[in-house]
């Protein structure tokens, strides 16, 4: 078992990977605490959870929104929750934003931690203390920074993962390797039929790598002040477009939006093309390539509500080789230039 501690101003966050999920008893007041989770995890794991008030959203991204923030509000009121409580969040990426979303802004804020269930959160959402619903169709516009009090990333959890759900959560490992750490990269390269078979002595090792590289990225810019916290959004700008549009899942939109922003790499000459087409290969090999057929003007019209925008600018993630990205302020229309040039060539 690992611990990782996130120490900053206000706050401390411990992850713990490799430490059995109903351990988080431990963590947790005697009392007034409740527990959001979706349906899925319920029917799963329910029959472990403790005896607390539970309550359980539909899965899936449709539930980032307002609606069922105030929905699930409602029934802390309903409980008598008041600003001493505490929730823990037991799920995936979802589960973990609409409960530290929820945390944060009930009673202007509670205490709340979480049991991270699938790979993508394990390695990305629960760690790091953001917090974010959707609005309409532009993903995670509504949000804050606050940071979970604990967070347990049981790897033994990834095996009731549907198959598209764990590969999904792969992505955002390659994309670790690819931004912080060649070493996390060329491991994956060496062990994909491991990384297939849920090999849990190295979903371990390499979760644990992946969350202290960006515990090391959250401790140096919590808040994307300075920018270093950019370049996790490797992957991320066209990736989201992608997912909205042709509604993949997450892991596989990010990996398309790493192709395109590869591509457009090897394009500014950032980029040897054989190291991206290795990277690519890669990608292939652990089934994260998905089809997609998006107009360009789609890109165009969701890209201009990015969060990432600046006036006529967006602040883009290049990568130069494994290990070792960039982040470049790029005119808006010059990215889509770039883009469209990357596609063809």
């Amino acid at each position: 078992m690992n611990r990782i501690t996130i120490n900053l101003n206000n706050s401390k966050s411990e992850i713990y990977v490799g430490l059995k999920w109903t351990e988080f008893s431990r963590f947790i007041p005697v009392s007034d605490v409740v527990i959001i989770t979706d349906d899925n995890i319920r029917n799963i794991y329910g029959n472990r959870f403790p005896s607390l008030p539970v309550l359980s959203i539909k899965p899936g991204e449709e539930s980032k929104n307002l609606s069922v923030i105030s929905g699930l509000a409602g029934k802390l009121l309903d409980y008598g929750i008041d600003r001493s409580g505490f929730i823990v969040g037991i799920g995936g990426g979802v589960v973990c934003d609409i409960t530290g979303f929820l945390a944060s802004v009930y009673m202007r804020g509670v205490r709340f931690g979480f049991v991270s269930t699938s790979l993508l959160s394990q390695v990305d959402a629960s760690v790091g203390g953001k917090n974010a619903v959707n609005l309409g169709n532009v993903k995670n516009v509504l949000g804050c920074f606050r940071q979970p009090e604990f967070v347990i990333c049981d790897p033994g959890m990834l095996n009731t993962l549907p198959e598209e759900e764990y590969l999904s959560g792969l992505a955002e490992l390659i994309k670790m390797g690819l931004i912080l750490d060649q070493n996390l990269f060329s491991l994956a390269e060496q062990n994909t039929e491991r990384l297939l078979k849920r090999d849990i002595e190295l979903l371990e090792y390499m979760i644990s790598v992946s969350v202290e590289l960006k515990a090391s990225v959250v401790r140096e810019d919590e808040k994307e002040i300075t920018g270093k916290r950019m370049i996790l959004n490797f992957g991320h700008t066209f990736g989201h477009v992608i997912e909205t549009v042709a509604g993949l899942k997450h892991g596989f939109a990010v990996a398309a939006g790493m192709v395109v922003a590869m591509n457009i790499s090897v394009h500014a000459n950032l980029l040897e093309p054989d190291m991206r087409d290795r990277i690519i290969n890669l990608l292939r090999k652990l089934k994260l390539l998905r089809e997609y057929h998006i107009p360009d003007k789609f890109f165009e019209e969701m890209l201009l509500k990015d969060k990432k925008k600046q006036g006529d600018n967006i602040n883009f993630v290049l990568l130069e080789s494994p290990g070792k990205a960039v982040v470049r302020k790029i005119n808006f229309r010059e990215l889509m230039k770039l883009f469209r040039l990357s596609q063809v060539n």
